[in-house]
């Protein structure tokens, strides 16, 4: 039950920080107007790119580290299962293994978002 709250917390932070960080990348996009100087236009350009790359390594750490500690409570729960039960081996695999596919695509659309906030924002 603890391990449930940590990981809820650790999710509602992540999605607090990106969000703060991708709308403060997204504000600074605003256009300037034509009599702005070149020096103001860098310095937005650049409170916007180190806006996206934090977004993006906090998207990325806490996807991937999120995912490999799922990855190995299942992992556990699959090897003690099996212990409990040798009969019933194929079975834990084959849903272990459904399980870790699931866990592995969750992982696979962080990194596309991370790549979508790079290119595309």
């Amino acid at each position: 039950m603890k391990l449930k709250r940590i990981f809820a917390t650790v999710m509602i932070l992540a999605v607090l920080f990106t969000a703060v960080f991708c709308t403060a990348a997204l504000a600074a996009n605003e256009p300037v107007d034509a009599a702005a100087e070149a020096a103001v236009l860098v310095d937005s350009q650049a409170q916007v790119t180190s806006s996206k790359a934090i977004a993006c390594a906090i998207i990325i750490a806490v996807g991937s580290g999120l995912g490999a500690l799922s990855m190995a409570l299942a992992s556990r729960k699959a090897s003690d299962g099996i212990s409990r039960q040798p009969e019933a081996a194929g079975n834990i695999r084959t849903a272990l293994m459904l399980t870790l596919v699931f866990i592995e695509t969750a992982i696979i659309y962080a990194l596309l978002v991370v790549i979508l906030v790079i290119f595309v924002l």
